[in-house]
Order: C-alpha cells, then structure tokens, then sequence
C-alpha cells in the first residue's frame, strides 16, 4: 500500500523546446502536468511509495498520462477511465521571463470526480494524504470530493497534507480562500505560497502563519518564498531555512517538488528544519529543467545536491 496517496486531475502538456511565443512554436513537446501527480512521482522517486487517483478519459491523451505516471512507479490501480469525458489539455509559452498557461480542462474527465471517487480502504496503512486547491476549483463535484477525501483520510487515521495551490484562472481570491477555511480544521500539513497568501489573505508575515494553526487548525504551516527560502510553523516554534541558488529554466512543478521533498522529510524521521532544507533543495532542482516534474532527483542525487557534492557526469 502506498505510503502517500495523492488525488486530483493531470493533463497533457504542450510545450515549445525554446522559450518564445506558441504562435511561433515549430511543434510543441507533448510532456504532462498535474499538482498531485507530480508529488507522487517525485515521492517514487525518492524511494517512497506513493499513488495517485484521478479520473482521466479512456481516450489516446488518458492513456499518455496513465503510462508516464505508472511508468514513474507510482500506484494507479485507483485511476478511472470515462468514455464520455475528455482528457485536459494545457499550453505553456515562456516569453521574456514571463510564463503563460492556457487550459483546456472544463468538463474534462477530472472535474467529474465526486464523493466514492476511490474506495477509502485504499487510504488504509497510508501516512499522508496530499491534496490541492486545484481539484476543487475544477467544479462543485470536485470540490465536494476532496472534502470527503480529507474527511475519509481523517476516520482512517491518516494525516492530511493540502497545498493551497491558487490558480487564479480557475477561481476567484474570495472562492479560494473560503474553500481553504472551510478545509482547515481537516488539515494537518498546510502549504502556502508567499503570493498566493498576499492573493488571498494580503499578507504573508509569521502572525498570518500563526493564526492559521488557531482554533481547529492545522498543526504544521509551511510558508513556500521563493529565493527567500521557506519557513515552517510547528509545535509553536518557527524555524526557517535559506534557498539553495538554482537558475530557473522553468519555474511550474517546485512547488509540487517542495511538498514532496518535505513529505519525504516526514517518512525519513527528518527534524523540520531538515525538512525543509529538503523541501528547498527538491525546489531548486525543479526549476532547472523543463517539464513539471522531469528533473526531479533521486535520493542519491538529492543528497549530494544538499551536501554540495557534484559529480563529473563523465
């Protein structure tokens, strides 16, 4: 069984192989992208056990994102195939350091996932369930099911780790911070972004971190920084950890990358200020290549990144 469960939507990603805009584009790169997917393969990656459930489409595209996922090694015996929906499809364009996205994803396979999605038993011997603020977004359907995911992880004992994930394309501020409220007090890992807390709360200092562990909150906060490292809220202590340096090629997938290089710290036993300079070195490694999730370490690579030990390659 899985020791991490993720779920949600991945679709097909096309992609230019140099940055400029689409319209220009030869041809494009057929890659895929999805929050929880790329957490799972990074988690198999690092020689964790990892799963992921989705719907995809019994169509061409559904069968390119089920044989990356499950050739990464991760688990999809829970993925469903639909005949009467669609795989998602989005674009990306990088032009003068700016990226642009383009989806093509309402009514997709995907945002059909509702309550009984997958069977709660999967959720048995699990030690995290990974969920974003993408699934929700997608439709009411979607958002009813990671509410119930979250609330199935909880009854079985396994703790729930939910990145906020803001896609301001596919809901507004307002309707992304009042899911996340509402989802809280299921929550036991919280991850947020510095600009998406300035997005949906206007602010991103330590007392904004702290009130989100009041009440019913969860009990760990980590707050993503970009260049300026990352910090994490637990057991009423802050601790912080700088950047590793990296030169960004593509920026979309570290934070997916983060999440699952701090979930692993958590399967490893790591203290959380290693956990987050886990966290941090998986980031910085993902925004050095192109693709969501395609340079991503393997244990070995990770820890000789962390300890600055490089290899000739020859």
């Amino acid at each position: 069984m899985p020791e991490v469960v993720t779920a949600g939507e991945t679709m097909i990603l096309g992609v230019p192989a140099l940055p400029g805009r689409l319209r220009h584009a030869p041809c494009l790169e057929l890659k895929i992208g999805g929050a929880e997917s790329n957490v799972a393969i990074a988690l198999s990656r690092l020689g964790l056990s990892a799963g992921w459930v989705g719907y995809l489409s019994a169509d061409e595209p559904g069968q390119i994102v089920l044989d990356r996922i499950r050739g990464e090694g991760v688990d999809t015996s829970r993925v469903r195939r639909l005949e009467d929906a669609f795989t998602g499809l989005y674009l990306r364009e990088k032009v003068g350091g700016e990226v642009r996205v383009y989806y093509y994803r309402r009514g997709s396979a995907a945002s059909k996932m509702s309550p009984e999605a997958f069977d709660p038993a999967y959720l048995s011997g699990a030690a995290f369930l990974h969920l974003t603020g993408v699934t929700p977004a997608l439709s009411n359907d979607c958002r009813a099911f990671v509410l119930w995911a979250a609330r199935q992880a909880r009854a079985s004992g396994v703790r729930v780790s939910f990145d906020v994930n803001y896609r301001s394309k596919l809901w507004s501020a307002s309707e992304a911070r009042g899911f996340t409220e509402e989802v809280l007090p299921l929550v036991d890992l919280l991850f947020v972004g510095d600009q998406e807390a300035r997005a949906l709360w206007g602010r991103d200092d330590e007392s904004f971190v702290r009130e989100l562990t009041e009440g019913q909150g969860p009990k760990e906060v980590i707050l993503k920084r970009g260049e300026k490292g990352s910090l994490v809220l637990v057991e009423g202590e802050v601790l912080e950890q700088p950047a590793f340096p990296a030169v960004e090629v593509d920026p979309i997938g570290a934070g997916d990358a983060f999440d699952a290089g701090y979930l692993a710290g958590h399967q490893w036993g790591l203290a959380p200020e290693e956990r987050l300079r886990t966290a941090n070195a998986m980031g910085a490694l993902s925004v050095a290549t192109l693709g969501d999730y395609e340079g991503l370490p393997g244990k070995d690579e990770l820890r000789d990144f962390i300890e600055g030990r490089r290899a000739l390659g020859r």
